[in-house]
């Protein structure tokens, strides 16, 4: 096998205190923050819904999600919209806020190596954390965060 095909284009999304990484083929796109229209008696980070494509998309703050401070919107603030790969959302998507653009990186076998720290709550919608040079992103765990937003939406 040729190191392209061992590769994965991925993106590193900036949160206020972490970067996520993820794979390229799960967002849909980046949107501009809007405040998002809240829904009463949710969990603090699930900041409710934006318009996006004629749909409500439910908007989550993943710092939230593993315990962390909520951030505040800045003028950076965007929405990283991801594809649902359960299809519990009836939106068929949902977002991320993300503090700036996310960085298309490609990433292969030596330059990513898994970290054993971790520092968020065991239910948190997390599965690891990785070394990728200096850089030390969370993989997070898509299919449990939409699962959580999908018993928060209905």
């Amino acid at each position: 096998m040729s190191s392209e095909e061992e590769e994965l284009y991925s993106l590193l999304i900036p949160l206020a205190d972490e970067r996520l990484i993820v794979p390229r083929a799960c967002v849909a796109e980046v949107v501009r923050y809007t405040p998002p229209v809240q829904t009463e008696g949710g969990k603090e980070w699930m900041l409710g819904t934006i318009g996006w494509n004629g749909r409500d998309l439910p908007v989550v703050a993943f710092e939230g999600a593993i315990g962390a401070a909520m951030p505040a919107p800045t003028g950076r603030t965007r929405v990283v919209v991801f594809y649902s790969i359960t299809g519990g959302i009836r939106a068929g998507h949902f977002g991320i806020l993300t503090q700036g653009f996310p960085q298309l990186v490609r990433v292969n076998k030596e330059v990513l190596k898994l970290d054993a720290t971790e520092g968020w709550p065991e239910d948190a919608p997390v599965f690891c954390r990785v070394k990728m040079i200096n850089e030390f992103p969370l993989i997070p765990n898509l299919e449990s965060l939409e699962g959580i937003i999908a018993a928060e939406s209905v």
